[in-house]
């Protein structure tokens, strides 16, 4: 009996830390913070890709970058890591809420840039 109310305790104490962890993860968004950080991971994760210019959807949810020899690529957070792959320019496509990368790759999927226009895409294109 004694030892009863010890393992309710501790039981209680792991619940209440998952639900902690869980929380915050609910509660912290996942976001890509700058173009910077996408022209790196760009560069690192494509071969031969140089880096001209990147934008970030407002919501951080999505990224682009532009390479100097007309080279696209799109960039999403799975997880904790920038999944960056490169796509053609015809994936690339406006919509009222945005810039949309049909990337075809199952794993990422299609990538979102809220806010983001034509002519912002125009300005980083070479």
């Amino acid at each position: 009996m004694n030892w009863i109310l010890p393992a309710a305790v501790a039981g209680a104490v792991v619940v209440l830390g998952g639900v902690g962890a869980g929380w915050r993860a609910v509660r912290r968004p996942v976001r890509i913070d700058t173009p910077e950080e996408v022209a790196e991971a760009a560069e690192a994760a494509l071969r031969g890709f140089a880096v001209s210019g990147a934008v970030v959807g407002a919501d951080g949810q999505g990224a682009l970058a532009m390479s100097g020899d007309g080279r696209v690529a799109a960039a999403k957070r799975l997880r904790r890591k920038l999944v960056v792959r490169e796509v053609a320019w015809r994936d690339v496509r406006a919509t009222a809420g945005g810039i949309l990368v049909e990337t075809g790759d199952r794993a990422l999927g299609d990538v979102a840039l809220a806010g983001i226009d034509v002519l912002d895409i125009r300005r980083l294109a070479p």
